[in-house]
Order: structure tokens, then sequence, then C-alpha cells
């Protein structure tokens, strides 16, 4: 798919991460914010990248501003119970980490999985200035995840599994540590045409969210291959982006970007 090895690719990405985290984390000495606006970076137009994707109700339910890096609101259509456990796999500022802890209830439990040291750390600091206390934030990565087998009872994640070189880990990953019966319910990004040489090559792209997208149907395939049933597009849609960006331009317009969310489970 592209010449870049997983290693480039994946520094690429964390430091490109790191660094919208630490412009996003309060300090006397933040450097002023120079990011490339992408389909997974904030919006540097009047309105946010969060109120575009979030109804008014569950931003004013958080009483604070958490930046959000998605593409969709899984958490919208993944219909969590109260005291369920969910799973978030990159999980950024924590925005939906935070929806969905208000969703399962004190007596539920939100974990956030994310790569970057930095996205971690200000989750925690997010999560504290919330007083949210059934939520906690892991570093690790999602090929390989830091959670019990059979432990999770949904797991959701947004425009972030586009970003592997070795998807089928990840939802290889994502089936061992759901329990029988549990969910999948992402938002991503897709194409609906091949992409392309100049733009998986392009490391800007990566970040962007753009070069790592598949074909929807070989997305949906390798959900099917691991095992999961009951698969359901739940929506299909122009990706959500800020400013001038890489998913608006005329070469990738041609290739049918798509976001999508998909709902998915384990068998009984």
């Amino acid at each position: 798919m592209t010449k870049r090895s997983a290693e480039e690719i994946k520094k690429f990405v964390r430091e490109r991460y790191a660094e919208i985290a630490r412009q996003h984390t309060p300090s006397c000495c933040a450097p002023p914010s120079q990011e490339t606006s992408t389909c997974c970076s904030p919006s540097a137009q009047g309105t946010s990248l969060a109120q575009r994707l979030y109804s008014k109700e569950e931003l004013d339910a958080l009483s604070a501003d958490i930046t959000s890096l998605g593409c969709g609101n899984p958490v919208a259509v993944s219909e969590l119970q109260p005291a369920e456990v969910v799973l978030d796999l990159g999980s950024g500022g924590g925005l939906d980490c935070f929806l969905a802890a208000k969703s399962v209830s004190p007596q539920g439990k939100v974990i956030g999985l994310d790569m970057t040291t930095e996205m971690i750390q200000l989750a925690r600091a997010n999560a504290k200035k919330l007083s949210m206390e059934n939520v906690e934030f892991r570093l690790g990565e999602m090929e390989h995840m830091p959670i019990e087998s059979d432990s999770v009872d949904v797991v959701i994640s947004n425009c972030v599994i586009n970003l592997s070189l070795d998807k089928d880990a990840v939802f290889r990953e994502i089936f061992r540590v759901l329990k029988a019966g549990g969910r999948l319910c992402v938002s991503d990004i897709v194409t609906h045409g091949e992409l392309p040489v100049e733009v998986r090559e392009n490391l800007e792209q990566w970040a962007g969210c753009v070069a790592g997208a598949l074909e929807e149907k070989v997305y949906l395939d390798k959900i099917r291959a691991v095992g999961f049933i009951g698969l359901e597009v739940a929506g299909v849609s122009p990706p959500v982006c800020g400013g001038e960006t890489a998913c608006e331009s005329e070469t990738l317009a041609e290739n049918k970007i798509a976001s999508i969310t998909v709902k998915a489970r384990k068998p009984k």
C-alpha cells in the first residue's frame, strides 16, 4: 500500500498529535497553534469541529471546551447502558470518553487508550477538571492493547483506525477484548476509489486521516473476517473537516473520501 515503513508513519503521526496536545494543554509558555488543519484536527474557522459533530446538549453537559479530533460521533449511536465498560481507541483529549461516561453512569467505566503520551496527559488533565471519576486513560497501541480479554462491553473509536498500517490486528484486538455479545461502534474515514500514490506516500495525509483510509468494502470485510456479526453501516457522509483541508482537495474529492460509522457485535 505504501513504501513508507510502519515505524516511519507511526513516528510522524505520534509527533503530530503530541504537538496538537501540547497546544491544547493550558500553559503560560504553550507554543502558538500552527498545525495543518485536517480531518483529524481542530477547525480553524468560527464553528469548532466539536460543534459540528456533537449536539449542543452533549457539549453543554460537559461544561468544558474539549478539542475534537474526530470525523463522527460514535457515542451518539452506540446505545450505551448504565454500568457498561467502554473502551475508546485513540481517545485524544477525552471528549468521547467523557460523553460515554455520562451514559454509563458512575457504576460504569470508560477506558481511553492512546499511543501519545502528551494526549494521555491532556486527557487526564481534562478528566480532573471535569471531576470524572469513572474514566481512566492508558498509554498503548491499538494493535497490542493493554486490556484484558473479554472485559469490555463496547468499543468505540473516532477517526483513528485509519491511522494504523495493521488494521487486521486492530480488529482482532477489538474482538479479543470484547465480552461475548459485546458491541463495536466506530467512526472512520474510508474511500470509494483508489487513492493516488502521492497521497498514500504523503506523511501529512497520513496524519490527516486520509492516506491510511481503506476502500469501504475492504474495511467492512476486515471487520467481518475476525468474527463480528450484525454489521451495520449507521451513516456515511462527506468528512467533517476544518478550514482548508486535505480531504477537500480536488484530487481526493474525485476519489470520494467519506466518513462512515459502523456498528457490529461479537457473537454470544
